[in-house]
């Protein structure tokens, strides 16, 4: 195993006194042990100086005159409460910072703590002056110290502080999580800094680019073990008034950011292995979890992820373990925090006795993208978080990459289309978008850092670097990676400075671009939006313009680049690629895309450029005659694609209706998941437009026409359903299937989920595919009746996986038995049956079947005094599939009746926009179906 801990010679001097600090810890902390909480102290006050602009504590960002180098922390936390209830813990904290200018004010973050002592001194024979005032600044979350002289530039100090602060269960800063074990509740001490939590547990300069050193000690029960972010030293058995504590130290951290800092103090198991990479790989969770083999998967896939990543950056892992932990609430699927990355239990664990597919993908993939963050983000990080894409959209892209590599035969790269391409592309094309890029000015308060955790900035960034790493190529890209990786360990960067070294390892590569790599990517992070290229094959021309779903909308964001991009448009004529194109401007012509009379052409092949495309007329007509023929000739990407650039475009009002509901004709020979996959999501829009139309059969009648064959093809392919499909996104796409034979009416289908869910009934050994089991249980439910949903509610009530519950909770609502909704319903708001949390994913499930609506809106409004003041609940759910003129109606009443707030005004607005779709297209769309179905087409089979 590799050391190499980071170490400045001022921090080596400071550790002699901050040992001796450590010494006196467990005397120090049991001294604040007794103190009840407040938010301030003796020591503190809460009144602050008058307002003015001048002040620096009235601003969100830190000065730059001190830098932190090195922090000693200790942490107490108590697991059980006190005599009132609280849970809290008690620390103490020793900064060394340098001062780069004058200065007799110190700024550090504190939010929430109970501060009790302070002490200020200078190293190296620096004397320190003394402290004049202290007080907490809530607004802007600081600790403000004045002091009676100047610190001195050049010189070096150390700030000490001891306090307490609340182990609340709000999944923030140091915060507590229970669960069960063996009967038994148990209670965890856990953490979450990212993004401006850290400023919750000590007082800190909790700001990315203030980087240092931590040296971190934990003390806790004997029983448990304690975690942090170093390597721990052996623990230490203390007595505190008579009663036994452990005490455990760790290895300094590598120079980091606060949002990186990790603690967790536990009574869980673990298994561990150093396969594949000179790094120490342990999985923690509970030790039922880990003795049922729940860590196993994740284990085997760590240690291949981490050494592809190390291969891909060309940069080894610096630290000397990885440690993972499966907690039981998680505000985030995973948290990079460097050395012990923290994960929602069902992001880790995974159980090998009831394999699904999709469980295993998301595991791996949560995996992957956390272990990238331990370069991209951890050992390199953005200066400040306007530029958080470059952490969050990185390790989105690369983490499809490190998935491939561990489990080659999924094809997961094609995926990163259907997963995050197509999603962003419909939030990205609202007017209230926003850039991946801000100003730094625009992103100050924590409410906005809060506001970039979003699609755009996971997605959109992803989309756009794999763009970018197919018109440089994957391996020029990479080399880029390592120089800038190399430059910039333990330091923060710019967008800029990537740019800096991929345009470096472009010109080495001896590639071509018409601009340079900053240019070019610009245009695509610092405006929002993306283009769409419409392209006339009659004339070679071609034409962008910024796409908007709803053309109509007034963008108020200004761009400097006036909604033009740079767009690198990839195309085949007839099936064979053509070399690159650029379109630079708003229109331009290439001669070579103008087509003959038997020809087509296709633009964005696999979907890598982040961009939509339209065609003339005549090129529609050919990609629809070619799909109808042979749909095998466009990639199974483009064919998904076609499918949704027409929908997206049809929304638009740029091309007609009918024209994208063509693109779903040839699906009676596709069996492929992804243009299935699409198809599925837009028609699913006109299934709750039209389900109480006329319009409804004639689709119900098309759907059924489609979907037998694909049916029947899995039916083969699993042996009349007596195994697994082998290719994983076959195994999805026979989840499709099912769901939309049963739906449809498919004859067999019904029979097929009811027998199985029979059989589950009679003898509970025979278990349900994992796969299958949430079209099953619904499928079979809405079949079925009291005695079905009796069982369901029963196998509910015993899950003992939330993922489990949740897809038995999702099939209750599936009934369509009035009675047994209604039921549903009331045991809502009993949260002795429901938890309370769940009251919302109820009552929005039941509104989402058409029998339930009206019985989900009627049980709202006779339970709108209780509803109103619960954070749970939102109408949004309730009212998603309102589209009448009588709900509109309703709406307007219960507006009227409760007051506007902003839920029940958007309900309206949607609502009035569902009223308008369906008198503008209701009959179009009425008569094409029909005509489909009419036509009694030739039987085909789907071709593989």
């Amino acid at each position: 195993m590799r050391k190499g801990v980071y170490l400045s010679k001022r921090a080596a001097v400071a550790l002699a006194f901050v040992g001796i600090a450590a010494a006196a810890t467990i005397i120090a902390l049991s001294a604040v042990y007794t103190q009840e909480r407040s938010s301030t102290t003796t020591s503190t006050s809460t009144s602050s100086p008058p307002p003015g602009h001048q002040d620096p504590w009235h601003d969100h960002r830190l000065p730059t005159s001190l830098l932190p180098v090195f922090y000693n922390l200790t942490l107490w936390p108590r697991l059980e409460p006190r005599a009132d209830g609280l849970f809290f813990f008690t620390g103490n904290s020793s900064v060394v910072f340098d001062c780069v200018n004058n200065t007799e004010l110190i700024l550090l973050h504190s939010n929430k703590l109970n501060m009790t002592s302070f002490g200020l001194r200078g190293l190296g024979g620096v004397s320190a002056p003394g402290l004049r005032k202290t007080w907490l600044e809530e607004r802007t979350q600081y600790l403000v110290v004045q002091l009676s002289g100047e610190l001195q530039a050049g010189s070096t100090y150390e700030l000490h502080t001891e306090f307490a602060g609340e182990l609340a269960d709000d999944l923030r800063g140091f915060y507590r999580s229970e669960y069960e074990e063996g009967g038994e509740n148990k209670v965890l001490a856990t953490s979450q800094m990212q993004p401006t939590y850290a400023r919750k547990v000590f007082p800190c300069f909790d700001e990315p680019a203030m980087k240092a050193v931590f040296q971190i000690t934990l003390i806790h029960p004997p029983e448990t073990v304690a975690l942090s972010n170093g390597m721990n030293h052996e623990p230490v058995n203390v007595t505190v008034d008579g009663q036994p504590w452990v005490r455990t130290g760790f290895e300094p951290t590598e120079k980091m950011s606060t949002y990186l800092l990790a603690f967790v103090v536990c009574q869980f198991g673990y298994e561990e292995s150093q396969q594949g990479v000179d790094v120490l790989i342990r999985i923690w969770a509970r030790r039922q979890a880990i003795e049922a083999g729940k860590g196993a998967y994740a284990l085997a896939k760590t240690g291949p992820i981490l050494a592809y990543f190390e291969r891909y950056y060309n940069s080894r892992y610096p630290l000397e373990k990885s440690d993972q932990i499966a907690l039981p609430d998680l505000n985030t699927a995973g948290m990079e925090n460097w050395g012990l990355i923290t994960y929602n239990e069902n992001a880790l664990l995974y159980n090998p006795r009831l394999p699904s597919n999709g469980d295993r993908e998301y595991v791996a993939t949560v995996i992957s993208h956390e272990l990238a963050h331990m370069w991209f983000g951890n050992l390199v990080t953005m200066r400040w978080w306007n530029d958080l894409w470059l952490n969050e959209g990185f390790a989105t892209y690369v983490s499809y990459l490190g998935v491939h590599y561990a489990e080659p035969t999924w094809n997961i790269k094609d995926l990163i289309v259907l997963n995050e391409v197509i999603g962003v592309m419909a939030e990205d094309s609202m007017a209230s978008s926003h850039p991946l890029s801000l100003k730094e000015e625009d992103v100050q308060e924590p409410e906005q850092i809060d506001q970039l955790f979003d699609g755009i900035t996971y997605s959109k960034g992803a989309a756009v670097l794999r763009m970018l790493s197919e018109f440089i190529t994957e391996e020029v890209f990479s080399k880029g990676l390592h120089t800038y990786l190399e430059e910039f360990k333990y330091k923060n960067t710019v967008n800029a400075d990537l740019w800096k070294h991929l345009q470096m390892a472009v010109e080495k590569a001896g590639l071509t671009l018409p601009h340079s790599v900053e240019a070019i990517m610009n245009r695509w992070i610092l405006q929002m939006g993306f283009p769409v290229v419409t392209i006339d094959t009659q004339t070679g021309t071609l034409f962008q313009g910024h796409f908007l779903l709803d053309p109509d909308t007034e963008v108020k964001r200004p761009s400097e680049f006036n909604y033009e991009w740079f767009v690198p448009v990839t195309w085949m004529k007839n099936g064979e690629v053509a070399s690159q194109y650029w379109l630079l401007n708003k229109s331009d012509t290439n001669p070579a895309m103008a087509l003959g009379p038997d020809e087509w052409l296709l633009a964005n092949i696999n979907m890598v450029g982040f961009y939509r495309v339209n065609y003339d007329a005549h090129n529609w007509e050919r990609l629809l005659a070619k799909l109808d023929s042979q749909h095998q000739d466009i990639p199974v990407i483009n064919r998904a694609q076609i499918i949704d650039d027409a929908f997206n475009l049809a929304r638009a009002k740029m091309v007609d209706l009918t024209l994208a509901l063509s693109t779903t004709r040839f699906l009676h020979r596709e069996v492929e998941y992804m243009p299935w996959q699409v198809a599925l999501k837009h028609l699913q829009h006109f299934h709750l437009r039209l389900d109480r139309t006329d319009a409804f059969g004639p689709m119900q009648a098309y759907m059924k026409k489609q979907v037998t064959p694909l049916f029947k093809y899995f039916q083969e392919l699993t042996a009349n359903w007596t195994k697994t499909p082998d290719k994983h996104t076959d195994q999805y796409n026979q989840v499709n299937a099912i769901s939309m034979a049963c739906s449809a009416g498919v004859q067999g289908c019904r029979d097929l989920v009811t027998g199985w869910f029979s059989d589950w009934m009679k003898n509970s050994t025979k278990t349900i595919s994992p796969d299958l089991r949430a079209v099953v249980y619904c499928s079979a439910i809405a079949a079925g009746g009291v005695e079905e949903w009796d069982f369901a509610w029963a196998k509910f009530k015993n899950a003992a996986i939330a993922s489990e519950a949740k897809k038995l909770m999702s099939a209750l609502a599936c009934t369509k038995q009035p009675q047994l909704l209604n039921r549903f319903l009331e045991y809502s708001l009993d949260t002795e049956k429901i938890p309370e949390q769940l009251a919302d994913f109820v009552i929005t499930h039941v509104a989402a079947n058409a029998i339930g609506l009206p019985l989900a809106w009627s049980f709202v409004l006779r339970n709108w005094d209780h509803l109103e003041n619960e954070s749970f609940f939102s109408l949004e759910g309730v009212t998603r599939r309102f589209s009448t003129e009588f709900e509109y109606q309703q709406l307007l009443d219960f507006k009227e009746e409760n007051g506007a707030k902003w839920d029940v005004t958007y309900a309206l607005e949607r609502t009035k926009s569902k009223m308008k779709w369906v008198a503008e297209n209701r009959e179009q769309v009425r008569d094409w179906f029909a005509g489909e179905t009419s036509n009694s087409a030739e039987s085909h089979r789907p071709q593989h």
